[in-house]
């Protein structure tokens, strides 16, 4: 079952075939061409009882804002009144604006609960400002939302909650009103950035701009990012990069890692890790140790007191051990098969993969995550 397993992420990873050619759009993002990550706060009303409670300091801040909203409108009301106001509950609103969206297009909005409410569903979020990182509005929020989660509560306190009923989508609930002006067309050069750096993936990429364009039109600056000339005008800039960016080349190969998740007992093994010459056995001791009390009674007419005494139980139990021996240059598939071979678990698998590493016997990058 574990050498299925590892297979499997073989063949996903691509083992054993050749690397195909990828478009320039689908390994690097244009300089500048990013999206802006939008933030309020604001009140969802019309809940069926399960807004913020009623008394309390936990919903301060609630009944502020929901006063502040009321005097927006001309209704002013005594500050020594306590509202119950358990159909309402405060909210942060967040939002991500896609490059070039302009003022009218709408966007998503993603409404979060900060305060006690205990469910969001069937709620109206009330009209809310959405700001940037520089505090301009850049979008207005308003709608019915639409909640995935579901929660109950019994008079004896006991709940049942499903998924997540305080997180509510709002699709096309917000109106961009500014627009982000973007560096796309302030500078003479265009930049691709990959979104894995590579010294060889930047330089095969240089090239296949240059033998289309011309030589020197493009220059790898680091391993990110390649500068290539551009035209100013919008027009033909905009149909320059369409061209550039469905260009195909072969980018490299990624470097030999082992990925190894500790919490979930995940495995990954790169297709280019190779081993030095080692030997190893593995072999499982099962230690159990057992407590268990006796008690100690004298003769019926002798004087004495009882007394509890305890007696230990130890237990070793040593499993087959086996040891392999690898050759130089040995691959992916030959390290598959003698662990199978083993019959290691996930967990003893990875004390083998750092033991080997330790040793220096791996040609490649132990990664735990």
């Amino acid at each position: 079952m574990n050498v299925f397993k590892v297979l499997c992420l073989m063949v996903l990873l691509g083992w054993q075939l050749p690397a195909m050619a990828e478009r320039i759009k689908d390994v690097s993002t244009v300089e500048g061409v990013r999206s802006n990550q939008l933030v309020g706060y604001g009140l969802v009303v019309g809940l069926p009882g399960t807004g913020e409670p009623g008394t309390g300091e936990q919903n301060r801040f609630t009944e502020q804002s929901f006063k502040g909203m009321l005097n927006s409108f001309g209704i002013t009301l005594p500050a020594s009144l306590k509202l119950k106001i358990k159909n309402v509950a405060a909210v942060a609103v967040h939002a991500e604006l896609p490059p070039f969206r302009k003022p009218g297009q709408t966007i998503d909005i993603t409404v979060s609960s900060i305060g006690s409410a205990g469910s969001l569903r069937g709620g109206t979020l009330l009209q809310t400002f959405l700001k940037g990182v520089d505090g301009n509005v850049y979008a207005i929020a308003q709608g019915s939302l639409i909640v995935g989660g579901l929660g109950a509560e019994g008079l004896d306190g006991s709940r049942v909650v499903i998924n997540t009923p305080t997180v509510g989508r709002v699709p096309n609930g917000a109106t961009v009103e500014r627009a982000v002006k973007s560096p796309f067309m302030q500078s003479d050069y265009i930049t691709f950035n990959l979104n894995r750096p590579d010294f060889t993936t930047a330089k095969r990429l240089e090239k296949t701009i240059n033998d289309l364009i011309g030589p020197n039109s493009a220059q790898a600056l680091d391993a990110a990012s390649i500068r290539v000339i551009a035209p100013r005008d919008a027009s033909q800039r905009v149909s320059y990069l369409s061209t550039l960016e469905n260009l195909e080349f072969k980018p490299a190969d990624t470097s030999a890692k082992i990925i190894v998740n500790s919490r979930t007992g995940t495995i990954v093994i790169g297709k280019n890790v190779k081993l030095q010459p080692a030997a190893i056995t593995h072999g499982g001791l099962t230690v159990t140790i057992a407590e268990q009390q006796n008690v100690s009674q004298p003769n019926p007419l002798a004087e004495g007191e009882a007394v509890v005494t305890q007696q230990s139980i130890i237990d070793v139990n040593q499993d087959d051990s086996r040891a392999f021996v690898f050759d130089p240059g040995v691959s992916l598939d030959d390290l598959v098969r003698a662990i199978n071979e083993v019959g290691a678990a996930p967990g003893d698998l990875m004390a083998i993969l750092e033991a080997l590493k330790e040793a220096g016997a791996i040609n490649g990058q132990l990664v735990v995550i």
